[in-house]
């Protein structure tokens, strides 16, 4: 069973740094403990794989790659199609690509990752 919405940003809470990195070997990035937490409580290891190899195929735009899940609202849905998108930037507001999704089960309205160095992480693990 998926963990409620407040349980999981609680948790997402006490990531500072890592103390260990799980790899994506097929692609050879690498993801930190609140990323494992994260995909563990919320099961979205999609959300893991997905941000990876975009921000993988990025990394000649931008050393530092921002990664922004939103889900939309009511009105944007009806419009776009999408139920959320990940806004991929390169954490000076210039957007390098943007991905929509028609369907997502992911808890959280919104969520921030960074991807620095092949590695994706919390902004609270940088």
């Amino acid at each position: 069973m998926k963990a409620q919405v407040n349980e999981i940003k609680e948790g997402l809470q006490h990531f500072h740094g890592t103390e260990m990195f799980y790899s994506l070997p097929l692609i050879r990035t690498r993801f930190t403990d609140g990323l494992k937490y994260l995909s563990e409580v919320a099961e979205c290891f999609w959300l893991i794989t997905d941000t990876s190899v975009i921000a993988k195929s990025l990394m000649n735009r931008s050393k530092f790659v921002t990664i922004d899940f939103k889900k939309l609202s009511k009105e944007k849905q009806d419009y776009s199609g999408y139920e959320a998108e990940i806004i991929y930037s390169d954490g000076n507001d210039n957007i390098l690509e943007k991905h929509g999704y028609r369907a997502t089960d992911f808890p959280l309205d919104e969520l921030r990752l960074f991807f620095v160095n092949d590695t994706l992480m919390l902004p609270s693990e940088y």
